[in-house]
């Protein structure tokens, strides 16, 4: 089980984020699906940002309720015999609607009317003079000259009011909320349906705690109201308007639906349909709406994207007709210290009554923003594919191609989601997938650096007593040389033995013995690590090696004869330093053979050994025994001459029958490095290898004076007095006929 979760740990991480993403997008309301949910309402704002702004269609203008028209006309609010001058005038010049995002909810500035009752009530006149003061109370009564104003309007007027949807305000008394009920009974909707009880229920429109319209005197003049409610997002933007609110089990419209139907001259009609499937139709115009009905609202851009026309200037006669006639004018207020200030994704003051502009523009132009059909199963059809794809594909790849990957994919959802949105106002689900996607890229190469981490951790605790540092990076680099079980590998194998360490071992104290040992053995195995060979074990004082694996060596055998080389000329000082300290001295034989073996960790998956295996190794471990036969000490086999090439000077000593072989080997010695060999010893070897010559064609009397010749210059030299013996021994006693001269050794 633990080797199964280990080889498919990244797969099991990436799956259990993907899942966890798909949860949290469904999952209950906490602080970090506040925060996504945050973050996904700020990748709108983004998509935003690239678009651009767009222009708007010549549907809507703001009348604006500016500083100009304050400083003009007074102090806002303003008497509404102006806001009924105001209709005449936009009427007069041809707009098509009127959408007030003012409300008239309190009556006007009584004092006139009341001193002109009381004149009326004391004062007696004739009937003419009756006749003046009751046309003054009529011409003084603002309320009455605003609803005669809305009502014979040539153009449809919308008024606008609020609900109240606090749950904290408390209850007034039922008969005053059945009269408001008839106040904004012009903004229901007349034709709505339910697919099921379930859709009903579940609908998820706003609801109402309490209606604030209009007075009763300007309500009952118009035939069409909206809300003008807005409810933004967690960080106090505005990106949606509430479709629907619910109050007695009706439907309201906002102020802009009711100022498009009004535009169209046709009803608003809405199905509610289950999985909050909501469609609301006007003429042909579709308006797609939210899961928690509300529109999306397709901001055009900046403040000021639409045009202003100052309310003084239309009063004064001043405005630009081109710019009322055959549009909804928006009367609002734009002046910042009327506080109908609204922060979009474009700007953190925006009028409010642009933003019901937005609305309309966009439902006339029909380029509204919509989510796709069955949203969520969308949603979490990006959140499976993304966490799927990354979670396979980066477990096989290394690091550069998986942020490549991980880049490729991110950047592709983002720009796929951008396209659609700038093109066809199609809002996808962003932050999730983008989360999921960037939460398994993390994990996965966390868990997989923790795992390269552990492994360069055990290559280096476990080679780095026995590799060379170099050597040991390179696994690091490619771990995979190290798996448990060998690989066939060409290399060269090492065999050394202290030549008569026994008899040495039992002049010395156990002390002395190991400082001694400890020594040799440090200095020995530093030049083969400089050589970038692999110690494979110690065996007292013999020292197991080779060259050529793990790491690759362009040329593992003159490698190794150099350090053969640098090993016996660093035993040469390290024995005039123990002779003068009345210790010992060493010589080393070494034993070396190139070939195939199989190489790799040997062992339990518990205790494992990196070591080699094979007919080169024992070949090698063979040499080095026949050095004692030869009195030499580095002895190397034909392959291993041959593949050092010219650079290493050896000498061809004998061909032999090695113990256990049945094929006769020819042993090389080395002598040194190609232009470091000493005159003499090479006049020496050139006698050596006359000698053998005749040797080999049983010419031992001639061989035997050239072995002699050879020792007359160098008296110590081992083969040429093994030679000279045998030659001695083959004169009295000359081998049986059809000798080949290949000698056979007898032990190991």
């Amino acid at each position: 089980m633990k080797k199964f979760f280990s080889r498919f740990q990244p797969y099991i991480i990436a799956f259990a984020i993907t899942l966890a993403g798909v949860v949290a997008f469904f999952g209950k309301e906490t602080s970090i699906t506040n925060f996504i949910e945050v973050m996904s309402l700020k990748t709108i704002d983004l998509r935003f940002e690239f678009r651009g702004p767009i222009k708007p269609g010549n549907h809507v203008t703001i009348a604006a309720i500016d500083e100009k028209s304050l400083n003009a006309e007074g102090k806002w609010p303003w008497p509404r015999d102006k806001m009924a001058a105001l209709i005449e005038k936009v009427s007069d010049a041809g707009a098509k609607v009127i959408a007030f995002d003012v409300g008239f909810l309190d009556e006007d500035d009584k004092k006139v009317l009341t001193l002109l009752s009381m004149i009326k009530k004391n004062i007696r006149t004739d009937h003419g003079g009756q006749t003046y003061i009751n046309d003054l109370i009529m011409s003084s009564d603002n309320d009455e000259r605003f609803a005669r104003a809305v009502k014979n309007s040539k153009t449809a007027v919308v008024l606008g009011y609020y609900f109240d949807l606090d749950e904290d305000i408390p209850s007034e008394n039922t008969k005053e909320h059945d009269t408001d009920e008839d106040l904004i009974s012009s903004s229901q909707y007349q034709d709505f349906s339910y697919s099921s009880e379930k859709a009903e229920k579940d609908s998820g429109f706003l609801i109402a705690k309490h209606p604030q319209p209009n007075i009763k005197t300007i309500s009952e003049s118009a035939e069409k109201s909206g809300f003008f409610n807005m409810k933004p997002d967690q960080d106090g933007i505005v990106r949606s308007m509430p479709a629907v609110i619910i109050y007695n089990d009706l439907l309201y419209a906002p102020l802009s639906l009711m100022a498009v139907s009004a535009f169209l001259e046709a009803p608003l009609s809405i199905h509610v349909g289950e999985t909050r499937n909501t469609a609301i139709t006007i003429k042909e115009h579709t308006i797609p709406i939210d899961r928690d009905g509300s529109i999306m609202i397709n901001y055009r851009g900046i403040p000021k994207t639409f045009p202003h026309v100052s309310i003084t200037d239309i009063l004064n006669g001043n405005a630009d007709i081109s710019l009322i006639k055959d549009r909804v004018i928006i009367v609002g207020a734009t002046a910042t210290a009327l506080s109908d200030i609204r922060s979009t994704p474009f700007s953190t003051v925006s009028p409010g009554c642009e933003i019901h502009a937005n609305i309309i523009d966009s439902i006339l132009s029909n380029d509204q923003l919509y989510h796709p059909p069955l949203y969520s199963m969308w949603s979490v059809f990006a959140i499976v594919l993304a966490g799927a794809i990354l979670g396979l594909v980066l477990p096989l790849v290394g690091a550069v191609p998986g942020i490549l990957i991980y880049s490729c994919l991110g950047i592709g959802y983002w720009g796929l989601c951008q396209i659609l949105f700038s093109r066809t106002g199609l809002v996808l689900n962003m932050i999730y997938p983008l989360t999921v996607l960037s939460f398994v890229y993390i994990a996965v190469t966390a868990d997989r650096y923790l795992s390269e981490s552990k492994k360069k951790k055990f290559i280096s605790d476990a080679f780095s007593t026995y590799l060379a540092p170099s050597v040991v990076k390179q696994l690091i680099k490619s771990p995979e040389k190290l798996g448990l079980g060998g690989e066939d590998r060409e290399i060269t194998a090492f065999f050394s033995d202290v030549q008569g360490f026994t008899s040495i071992s039992e002049k010395l104290s156990a002390k002395e013995l190991v400082e001694l040992l400890n020594e040799f053995l440090t200095e020995m195995t530093d030049i083969i690590l400089t050589h970038e060979g692999t110690v494979d074990k110690f065996e007292g004082d013999a020292i197991i090696a080779f060259f050529g694996a793990p790491n690759t060596l362009e040329n593992h055998a003159r490698t190794t004869c150099k350090a053969c080389v640098a090993m016996h000329d660093r035993l040469k000082i390290l024995n005039e330093r123990w002779k003068q300290e009345n210790r010992p001295q060493l010589h080393m034989r070494i034993g070396l053979s190139s070939g195939i073996a199989v190489v790799g960790n040997m062992g339990s998956v518990n205790r494992m050994d990196y070591t080699m295996m094979g007919d080169v190794v024992n070949t090698a471990a063979r040499l080095e025994g026949v050095n004692k036969v030869y009195g030499s000490y580095s002895m190397i086999s034909e392959a291993t001459k041959n593949m050092a090439g010219p650079e290493i000077e050896t000498r061809e000593i004998d061909t032999i029958f090695l113990v256990g072989k049945n094929e006769p080997v020819t042993i090389y010695q080395i002598i040194g490095l190609k232009g470091h060999v000493d005159e003499n010893f090479l006049k020496t070897v050139s006698f050596y290898e006359k000698g053998l010559s005749h040797y080999k064609i049983n010419d031992f009397k001639t061989a035997l004076s050239h072995f002699e010749q050879a020792l007359t210059i160098s008296a110590d030299d081992g083969p040429s007095k093994t030679l000279a013996d045998r030659c001695r021994s083959y004169i009295k006693n000359p081998p049986p006929p059809g000798w080949n001269g290949v000698f056979k050794i007898t032990s190991k």
